[in-house]
């Protein structure tokens, strides 16, 4: 009687990690090239959220600049004009979203599908309707204090405000170390308030603590949502001894302990 080993099988980040980071920045204000620069500095990649409908003001990066600051980071929507969307015609939605996202496109040459809500301002019906307008995910502004991976990315909360106990919780982050869970650290802001509060210092101090770590994995918003698609695509046998992988890409598993890596394309034997 065929009697198949019982394998303990976990969905892995890349590079088999467990733990995932991602920064997420609004409004494309001049601040946003000193925190690029920190990014950078320190292998942390952010997801900017931009508005391509209000490039007259002088205090935001010009629309020219995008491609070259943001390379190596997302680019993604945050309305043509920042309006607080959840009281305007859905009709209106539709033109703030889908405006956003063909300007942006066209500056940086590629699909852009992710959003953060302009104002934190979201409804059900605008949840629902998003997917239809190539959106793959929405940030809201409500946070969670914790670790855990979103319930939904049409309203993904993050870990924190860079303004709420950032290093506090960026140690914690840090010290994590079980490895059966997935851990996502989120941070989210603007990054005038830097300016404004004059604290510049928390966020590096917070890069230097969390940047540059083998057991984290710095990813954008929409990576992060790519490849748990990807992950769901899998294809278990039901002995649990085979899957294949029918993404081009690589997803990463631990089984029974050890790492694998499962190629694009390719069938693996446990």
């Amino acid at each position: 009687m065929f009697d198949p080993v019982m394998h303990t099988i976990y969905t892995c980040f890349p590079g088999g990690r467990h733990k995932v980071l991602t920064m997420s920045y609004d409004d494309g204000r001049e601040e946003d090239r000193r925190l690029v620069d920190i990014f950078n500095a320190h292998g942390i990649k952010g997801t900017f959220n931009l508005n391509s409908g209000i490039d007259s003001d002088e205090r935001r990066i010009p629309t020219s600049e995008y491609r070259t600051l943001y390379a190596g980071h997302e680019i993604a929507c945050h309305t043509y004009t920042h309006p607080t969307i959840e009281r305007c015609p859905m009709e209106q939605v539709v033109r703030q979203v889908m405006r956003d996202r063909m300007e942006l496109e066209d500056i940086v040459g590629a699909p852009v599908r992710g959003l953060a809500y302009p104002n934190g301002s979201y409804s059900k019906e605008i949840m629902a309707l998003l997917p239809s307008l190539g959106i793959k995910y929405a940030r809201a502004v409500q946070t969670t204090g914790g670790f855990g991976m979103p319930e939904d990315f049409m309203a993904w909360r993050g870990t924190c405000h860079h303004n709420g106990k950032l290093l506090e919780l960026g140690q914690q982050f840090a010290d994590l170390y079980k490895t059966q869970y997935l851990y996502m650290m989120y941070v989210w802001g603007h990054s005038y308030e830097f300016t404004t509060y004059g604290n510049w210092d928390v966020m590096e101090k917070f890069c230097a603590l969390v940047g540059g770590r083998e057991d984290i994995w710095y990813a954008t918003n929409i990576e992060i949502v790519d490849y748990l698609e990807d992950a769901r695509r899998l294809q278990f046998t039901v002995a649990g001894d085979k899957v294949y992988n029918p993404n081009a890409r690589s997803v990463w598993l631990q089984v029974d302990g050890k790492i694998v890596e499962v190629p694009g394309g390719r069938l693996v034997i446990f």
